[in-house]
């Protein structure tokens, strides 16, 4: 029982539709996970933009609550906006020494 050369090849021929179909369908799954794994990155990113952003809000927040009240050389607690002296005195504080410093190297 020999089989003909033209079964062999109609056999053949079956069998490499049948891997092309397979291929195809392979291949439009491949593209499917592209596609969704694009989609998820996507929203990684948005997730990490929005986190960041909320982290940038909060760090913000906080230093703006921490700046609100500092305290002075001698201890007592003035405002951020009270020209940074707890004496009666209207005079001007004074500057920094080292900010003078850098003032006067940069001359």
């Amino acid at each position: 029982q020999q089989a003909s050369r033209a079964q062999i090849l109609d056999k053949a021929t079956e069998y490499i539709q049948y891997m092309r179909r397979k291929n195809h369908t392979h291949q439009q799954d491949i593209d499917d996970l592209k596609r969704q794994n694009a989609l998820l990155e996507q929203q990684v990113r948005a997730l990490e933009k929005a986190r960041s952003s909320a982290q940038l809000q909060a760090s913000y927040t906080s230093t703006e609550n921490n700046n609100s009240l500092y305290t002075n050389p001698k201890g007592s607690t003035i405002s951020a906006f009270d020209g940074g002296s707890d004496s009666s005195s209207d005079s001007e504080p004074e500057e920094p020494q080292s900010r003078k410093k850098l003032r006067m190297e940069a001359s």
